[in-house]
């Protein structure tokens, strides 16, 4: 007879055949009493105890006034202690549910287990043999072995805490050296398994079962930490999910299977009672935030596309391709529109029934996606593609749920599920589906991608996905799994101490971590990683060993992903030797590649531009009517729609206020100031500003300049820090959104620093749009002349983008070899190099690169070209940003490796503004060599819309109508026709004839925002030549009636010249109105002789600068004369 569940725990597991059974009619609480608190049998009768209970329940009651008291003698008031209420009140409130559903799902599952003894001895008389059962099975055998084992598993749990846990535990942290399980008890209540279910699997090797686990437990573990007096712990606990057991390799040897895998297929749900400490954790709020913390753990562990093995035969093959394998395939998702949604805004109380502003989630097991906001739509479009990797078929599904963006809580829309094996069945799904739970529909366009280990498959993928639109991300061709085992003999750290070795995986922008190993050198993670590429010809895996810290590196490995493809079965199994590690450190690694690939009756490849005459290729051509045809020479470039389209952000760094002070002296009983500096970040671009030493309210007055393109989502990452000497005190941080940037053109705001308790940064963002027109182009140049800072590099004037696309006739290699060419942009100092595509005579890179050149008129650009045939194809963009165009000039070279140069092309930018659009695309022919480029290189003019210009023309039309100024340009005094003045009258017709010396031009105004007296020097014609030679001139300025150093400033010294350019800039601290009363002296010398000491004078003006409009700032010629006529 078995016994009741109903009865007190027993003191056997085993059934007591002598112990009478309970009438199955009376419910589980006939028979036994529970105590409300605690959900146990109290104990035995008996007068002590009943006294004993009694005055331990006025103990508790009595113990509530306590902090009433202590806050009465506190002297706080009422409302502290009506807060503690309330939260007591909620934790009470939370504890008390728990309970009850502890409760109710135990009743359920006692009365559950009662009636199938009841009736299943009637089922298997009555029923007859060929009634057949559904796929999800009962398994009341499979309960009842469970029930007998779960005590030992209880034992065995125990051990396994106590003796593994509890001692890694201790080790991971000083402070948790007295860590100790003080008790474990799995409890009465075993796990049950509701249903089963077994799928007919595609491989005869493997068993497929689907477990439906429900645990709702007794169990109580308590914790103790001695040293701190702390004591925590769980009572109680509901976990309910579907567990996919897998039985992996089935063998012809005893025990038939080699391998039992484990996992949930979904996030299972949970619910946990704490005690002691953690009772802090049913608060409301903090209830839900420690389950999800919780469930996130073992996510972490048990829910794909992580699982659990455990093997059942020594030496079994292939362990990590068990324990991860490779995914069934890759979903991409086409979110593209919804229609006829449910109205969830109200406005006047709900009197005018609004629209909503719909966004969708993706799920697919762990991955999830958002889509973006439409707003004030009810059919929104949204046009986005996702890619998931599918790891289970049947099992997992796809998810979509639409909701209404409020400020507070998002309306839910509406639910749609679809199972992944229909997507793997039909191979292209493009339907409307119904949503659930709401009204509408939801279109998607589900695509099957499978995983294929051929080479030869990526160009066809490559060309397959130039035509597809997809947003935000491209893409992908394939993914890439790495399999990290182990390391081995990593350094030390200091003092001879074992590392905590970490590793951290990146590929372009993407970067996963894994766990960290404890006190060893030689780690073993045994773990996965999956990345998806776009094109992995030209894409590295960047590995890192790292201390647990990451301050402290222990080896590095860079692996291009090329060279897998040129393995078999794409597949790289070895040690990888660590390069600034240790001689004998290294890493093993199993790295897999998959191309990705739609079924083929399924793709339409999209047609290539071509010339006319390119569809009369060779019939006989292995590969005549495949996407990588050969096509005939083009006239001009094809470069795709993004091509050209980028803008400049400039980023001027003004000020900040109210920073917290990080130096300390003496110890810290000293409070001192700090020496701040900015750090920007932005599209994968870093800039760092100047040190302000002591100074809590630091200016800084500096600008950058950057390349951005229209990607939504893009923000500036901007953190403020204090300068010390060994690191540096973090002094806060700030984001700003883009989106309002590029729509708006201008942003000038104060930002409040975040993490610190004060501080606010004072930022101006302004867009510059290019123009292809050359008119502008002098008024910019003076315009940032004005605005140009003494603290930050020149500023751009024009952007540069260059498209390459390819090259053909260029020299073989010992007369017979074709070379393996690259190619480099150079403007200056800044270069791009093109990447190598192995084993093709068209290679496509489809790049773009963005450059911030200072002094482009000094730089140039190179171009190294590295094909794998004569005739190769490049495909890719670059963009520059120019200073000076006058004076510079595109520098490209074709080069071959071992072989030198093959050919070199020098495009100056004159011939691109006199271009029509700025614009030059066609064949260039290479010097110093045989051969040509086919290229594109377009200018584009930098106007700022805030400085008063605009491209047209120098006439007083061609400015904008705003006034508002930026940077260098003051705010109270600056305006639009004062800027028109000051730039025409520089370059009027109507200059009088130059005087016998010559003549300099300068630009003299006051800056009110700095407090700043601001002269530019911008070059001397015409000037004297005494001697043989022309002289080496300089510009000497002295502000009077000081004749000091303190105000002396002069140029950089230009040789044998009398037109000499100098364009630099200098400034003088000192309020308005004593720069009133000076006068500037400005004297251009040479050099004598270079043993002399002496300077020759070639002229000097004097300028009154109470005569000058120093708010206008006017950029003017003014005659030389000699010391008796400035006297």
């Amino acid at each position: 007879m078995e016994r009741s569940l109903g009865e007190g725990p027993s003191p056997s597991p085993v059934d007591q055949p002598s112990a009478p059974s309970d009438p199955p009619d009376l419910p589980p609480a006939a028979h036994t009493k529970l105590d409300p608190d605690f959900g146990v049998p109290p104990a035995g009768p008996g007068a002590g105890s009943e006294v004993l209970a009694v005055l331990t329940s006025f103990a508790r009651r009595l113990l509530v006034l306590v902090p009433v008291y202590l806050a009465g003698a506190a002297g706080l008031s009422v409302g502290f202690v009506v807060f503690g209420l309330a939260l007591y009140l909620g934790w009470r409130r939370v504890r008390d549910e728990k309970e009850r559903s502890l409760l109710a799902a135990r009743q359920l599952l006692d009365d559950e287990e009662r009636l199938t003894a009841k009736t299943l001895y009637l089922s298997h008389r009555e029923l007859p043999a060929w009634v057949s059962f559904p796929d999800v099975e009962k398994a009341e055998w499979l309960n009842k072995i469970v029930a007998q084992v779960w005590p030992f598993l209880g034992q065995y749990m125990e051990k396994l805490l106590a003796e593994t846990v509890a001692p890694a535990v201790r080790g991971s942290n000083p402070h948790l050296q007295t860590f100790t399980f003080t008790r474990v008890e799995l409890g009465e209540k075993p796990l049950r398994i509701i249903g089963v279910k077994v799928h007919p699997s595609q491989r005869k090797d493997q068993i497929l079962l689907d477990l439906n686990v429900s645990y709702v437990g007794d169990v109580q573990i308590d914790v103790e930490i001695k040293k701190y007096f702390c004591k925590a712990g769980v009572k109680g606990m509901q976990l309910h999910g579907i567990l996919r057991v897998i039985l992996e390799p089935l063998m012809g040897d005893l025990p038939i299977v080699g391998a039992v895998s484990m996992f949930f297929i979904r996030r299972p749900t949970l619910d946990i009672n704490w005690t002691g400490m953690t009772n802090l954790l049913d608060i409301p709020g903090l209830s839900s935030l420690s389950d999800t913390m919780i469930m996130d753990s073992i996510a972490a562990f048990l829910v794909l596309p992580n699982r659990l093995l455990v093997p059942l035969v020594p030496n079994l093959q292939d362990v990590a391709q068990l324990r991860s394998p490779l995914p069934r395939g890759i979903i991409r998702i086409h979110l593209l529109a919804a229609r006829g949604l449910s109205s969830k805004d109200k406005y006047v109380k709900g009197l005018i029934e609004g629209k909503s502003d719909p966004y969708a989630l993706v799920r697919v097991g762990t991955q999830t996606f958002c889509s973006r906001v439409i707003n004030e739509e009810l059919n929104p479009q949204w046009g986005e593609t996702y890619e998931v990797m599918v790891h289970e078929v049947p099992g997992q599904e796809i998810e979509v749920e639409v909701f209404d963006k409020d400020p507070d809580k998002d309306d839910f829309l509406g639910r749609m599920k679809l199972d992944v094996g229909k997507v793997l069945q039909a191979g292209v799904l493009d339907d409307w589906y119904p949503l659930q739970g709401g009204q509408g529909q939801v279109h998607l366009r589900l695509e099957w991608l499978s995983l294929l280990p051929d080479a030869e498959k990526l160009e066809q993928v490559l060309q397959w996905n130039q035509g597809v639109s997809s947003q935000p991300e491209p893409p992908s061709a394939a993914i890439l799994v790495v399999y990290l085992d182990r390391a081995q003999d990593l350094p030390l750290k200091k003092g001879n101490k074992e590392p905590n070795p970490m590793v951290q995986l990146s590929i372009q922008d993407v970067t996963q971590e894994s766990k960290a190993v404890y006190s060893t050198n030689s780690p073993v993670w045994e773990e996965a990683f999956r990345f998806f590429l776009q094109d992995p010809r030209s894409q590295e895996l960047d590995v890192q060993v790292k201390d647990d810290s990451r301050a402290l590196t222990l080896g590095a490995l860079t692996l291009p992903l090329a060279r897998l493809l040129t393995t078999s079965e794409l597949t790289l199994d070895q040690w990888f030797q660590l390069s600034g590690s240790g001689p004998n450190s290294r890493l093993y690694m199993k790295l897999v590649m998959r191309i990705l690939c739609l079924d083929s009756s399924q793709i339409c490849f999209p047609t290539v531009p071509a010339a006319p005459g390119a569809e009369d290729l060779d019939s006989d051509s292995p590969t005549a009517g495949s996407s990588v045809d050969a096509l005939p020479q083009p006239c001009h470039t094809t470069p795709d729609r993004h091509f050209g389209t980028e803008n400049v952000l400039r980023i001027h760094i003004l000020e900040a206020r109210d920073l917290i002070a990080k130096d300390r002296f003496l110890g810290g009983l000293v409070k001192g100031k700090s020496d701040p500096y900015v750090k920007l970040k932005l599209a994968g671009r870093s800039f760092r500003s100047r040190v302000v030493r002591e100074d809590l309210n630091p200016r800084w007055n500096e600008v950058f300049e950057v390349i951005v393109t229209a990607i939504p989502g893009q923000e500036l990452d901007v953190e403020v820090f204090d300068k010390d000497l060994d690191k540096d005190d973090f002094l806060g941080r700030c984001k700003v959104g883009l989106t309002t940037v590029l729509n708006s053109g201008f942003l000038d705001e104060w930002l409040t620093l975040e993490d610190v308790p004060s501080g606010r940064l004072h930022l101006r963002l302004e867009r510059l749009s290019p123009r292809p027109t050359a008119a502008d182009l002098e008024e910019v140049l003076q315009v940032n002349s004005l605005i140009q800072t003494q603290k930050s590099a020149e500023l751009a004037s024009a952007l540069l983008s260059v498209y390459l696309e390819r090259a053909e006739d260029l020299p073989l290699r010992k007369g017979t070899k074709p070379p393996s060419p690259y190619a480099t942009l150079t403007v200056g100092e800044m270069s791009h190099k093109t990447k190598i595509v192995p084993h093709s005579s068209a290679p496509v890179w489809d790049e773009s690169a963005s450059f911030l050149i200072r002094k482009p008129h000094t730089e140039s650009l190179e171009l190294q070209i590295v094909p794998h045939s004569s005739a190769p194809v490049w495909d890719e963009s670059a963009s520059f940003l120019i200073r000076k165009p006058h004076t510079e000039s595109l520098e490209l070279q074709v080069r071959g490796e071992g072989t030198g140069t093959l050919g070199s092309l020098s495009l100056p930018f004159s011939e691109l503004l006199e271009a029509d659009q700025l614009c030059l695309d066609r064949w260039f022919v290479l010097a110093n060599g045989q051969g040509q480029v086919l290229l594109r290189a377009q200018l584009g003019i930098l106007v700022s819309q805030h400085s008063g210009v605009e491209a047209h023309s120098h006439s007083s039309s061609s400015l904008t109508e705003e006034a508002e100024p930026w940077g260098g340009l003051p705010h109270a005094t600056s305006s639009a026709p004062e800027l028109r003045q000051r730039l025409v009258h520089g370059d009027s017709p109507l200059e009088a004839p130059v005087g016998p010396l010559g003549q300099v031009k300068l630009t003299v105004w006051y800056y009110s925002e700095e407090r700043k007296l601001v002269s530019i020097v911008h070059g001397c014609r015409a000037l004297r030549q005494n001697g043989r030679d022309p002289p080496d001139p300089y510009v000497s300025l002295l502000l009077l009636p000081d004749k000091n150093r303190g105000t002396k400033r002069k140029t950089s010294q230009k040789k044998r010249t009398l037109n000499p350019e100098f364009s630099e800039r200098f400034e003088w601290e000192l309020p308005l109105d004593e720069a009133l009363r000076r006068k500037l002296d400005v004297s251009v010398k040479s050099s004598s002789s270079f043993m002399s000491r002496e300077r020759e004078l070639l002229g000097k003006v004097q300028l009154d600068l109470a005569e000058i409009d120093l708010a206008q700032g006017a950029a003017q010629w003014y005659d030389l004369m000699d010391d008796k006529g400035t006297s």
